[in-house]
Order: C-alpha cells, then structure tokens, then sequence
C-alpha cells in the first residue's frame, strides 16, 4: 500500500503541521504494518513544516526560497514522523528522490530495489520529492504536490493499492467548496473528457496539487495494475476501512493486471525522449490487434530521440496510446514514415527490422 498525504491534510488548512492529526494518520499506518501490510509513505508538508520553522522570516514567493522553507522543512518533517512512530516501535526511512532518479532503467532499478529492501527489514519509508535540488513541483510543474510522484512509487514497488489522503471525500459532481449540492462519485471506471471536466472544476486553490492532478495520478496507477482510492484523510479510522475492503471515497478500479518492470518503466514517462503520431489505422492496429509499430502508420515526429530511446506514441488526436522503445532515431523515422517496411533498407542505407517500435518492447494504455 502507497499512502500519500497532502499538504492540506496534514497542516487541517493552516500553515503548520497539525500534529494531532498526523498522530491519528500514524496510529493507523502502524496498526495495519502490524497486521503485516507493507506500506509506503509520500508525504507532503516540508515545505509548510519549513515556514514553522523559519517563523517571522520575510517570506518571498520565487522558488529558491520555496526551497529554502522545503530544506529547513524537511528535517522538521521526519522529526515529527519519528517522534509518533517511536511510540509504535517501527523504523523509518526516508527518501527524497527528484524526476531524473527514475529518468533512467538504473536509478528506476536501484530506487525500487532499496524500497523493497526496507520492507524486508520492517522498514517504513517516507517519501518526497527532493524540493532541494528539484523545483517541478514547487512552480507547480509535474509532480502536482506529490500525486504523480506516489502513483510513480507505486508503480516502482508493483503497489497493490495507491491511496490519496486530502481533506475531501472523494471526486464529487462539482466543487463541494463552493456547491452545496453536489454528489460524490464513488466508483470511476472509465478516464474521459467528462472525468477531467469535473476533476478541473474541483482543483484547489491553495498548494500545488488539487483534484486533476490526482485523477492524473490514478491514470497513472491503474494502468500499472494498482487500485486507487481517493479520501478524506480526517475520516475515522479511514485506512482500516480502506484496508477492511469498505467503501470509502473515490474508488478507481485497476485497468490491467500487473505488468513487468521494463512495461512499467516505458508507461511511467520518465525517460520519454520524444512523440510519433499515428494514424487511426495504426491506433487501431496497436489497440486491438497487439500489433508493432510499422511505419507505413507514422504521420509525424516529436523531438530528438536516438535508437532504443523510449518515445511516447500519440493518436492524430495527441491522446497518449503507447509507449516503447524505437528501433530507429527521429532522423530516421522522419525518412521512413509513411513508408513500407520493405522500404527501409533502401531508404536509410541499412535496417534494423520492420517495426520502428516492436510489440514486444511496447506497451498501450
């Protein structure tokens, strides 16, 4: 189980960890390691954890000092995890990691083996972004207030169940901050147009994450074999309702079973060095027939991208249908798009097979 709890959660809306809260959080995720359940922390909060700290410093809104308040922050956050967690005698461990540690197979590698080591040992880890050195999420950028980042661990350690505690209860028909007639969607099972229209409505405006950014994050998940809840982190006991199989929050149900490393780490996106767009006949062939990716279906080219890089495969609409790792570089698929795989040898000078992309190094969403 990956946890992930939000800034708003954790300091209840205010500008300083509520750690009355944080103890009932941390009550709960030792009773279920208790139980045996191997469990991953992402938290949010450093950067909060940091403005405590530096209390009455003149703040600044450029993103050094965002970093400054994350560095001083970060220290003030795992004393206050360790403090409550001593009283249950668990360990912890923390890990800050930045998008270029998972940008390569070797850093995905090593991130996941030391993750499973710690669970070998009884090991609880905290994870966050490194804000130190990474400033995607602090100029609102990738990880969205670590959303992405818990639906990247999960997919790095073959999660079961990604959780995403805030301070609502779910994805509702509209914003509950503002609606007072609203439903909450319970169940999710398909991603469309009319997911991201209520999840854009429903962002908030304080922190760097809100509700897109975790519908994002359970597309994520879900295509990588994962469940995901979203709930309100305030709830009782709600991780051992969650753990007990009762309905809570926004479910959404996993979307594949569980795929192996190397089609986990090309879905990821991390390591995306460039785009080909297809045609419909192509989408087609890749959706439902398991097709490769021949070149005859190629219509255009992204970005700079050399052989056995990973390349995102997008349809004619731009909606991301595939990933893989090309035989060719974007040079030379721009030559040989369109074309027939016959045609390759003649057309480059040399070849290195009929497929641009092969099934069996691809993966389709």
């Amino acid at each position: 189980m990956v946890v992930k709890f939000g800034t708003r959660l954790l300091t209840s809306g205010t500008d300083h960890l509520d750690l009355s809260l944080m103890a009932k959080l941390v009550e709960q995720i030792a009773g279920l390691h208790h139980r045996g359940r191997e469990i991953i922390i992402v938290s949010s909060g450093a950067v909060a954890a940091g403005r405590q700290g530096l209390k009455g410093a003149l703040e600044h809104k450029n993103t050094p000092f965002k970093q400054v308040l994350a560095s001083v922050g970060q220290s003030h956050l795992m004393h206050a995890y360790e403090q409550l967690f001593s009283q249950h005698d668990i360990t912890l461990a923390q890990a800050l990691l930045t998008r270029r540690d998972l940008s390569d197979r070797s850093g995905y590698l090593n991130a996941r083996n030391t993750l499973l080591a710690l669970f070998g040992l009884g090991v609880i880890p905290i994870v966050n972004e490194n804000d130190v050195v990474a400033t995607d999420e602090l100029e609102g950028g990738k990880f969205g207030d670590n959303d992405e980042l818990s639906a990247m661990v999960a997919n790095l350690v073959d999660a079961d169940v990604l959780v995403l505690l805030t301070d609502i209860a779910g994805l509702y028909t509209a914003d509950p901050h503002y609606n007072s007639d609203v439903q909450l969607i319970s169940r999710v099972e398909h991603f469309d147009e009319q997911l991201y229209r209520l999840a854009t409505g429903s962002a908030y405006p304080e922190g760097t994450g809100g509700m897109l950014t975790k519908v994002e994050a359970a597309k994520l998940a879900t295509s990588s074999g994962a469940e995901v809840i979203i709930a309100d982190g305030r709830e009782a006991d709600v991780l051992y309702r969650i753990d007990n199989g009762e309905q809570t929050g926004t479910f959404f149900p996993a979307q594949s079973n569980k795929m192996e490393s190397r089609k986990r780490w090309m879905l990821s996106g991390l390591s995306s060095r460039g785009e080909i767009v297809v045609d419909r006949g192509a989408a087609r062939a890749l959706r439902e027939h398991k097709g490769s990716l021949l070149p005859a279906g190629i219509i255009a080219v992204k970005g700079d991208f050399q052989r056995a890089d990973i390349v995102d495969i997008l349809s004619e609409k731009g909606k991301h249908i595939a990933s893989g790792i090309t035989n060719y570089g974007s040079g030379d698929v721009k030559v040989i798009q369109g074309k027939q795989s016959h045609e390759i040898p003649d057309s480059l000078g040399y070849g290195y097979g009929d497929e641009v992309v092969h099934r069996d190094n691809m993966v389709v969403l």
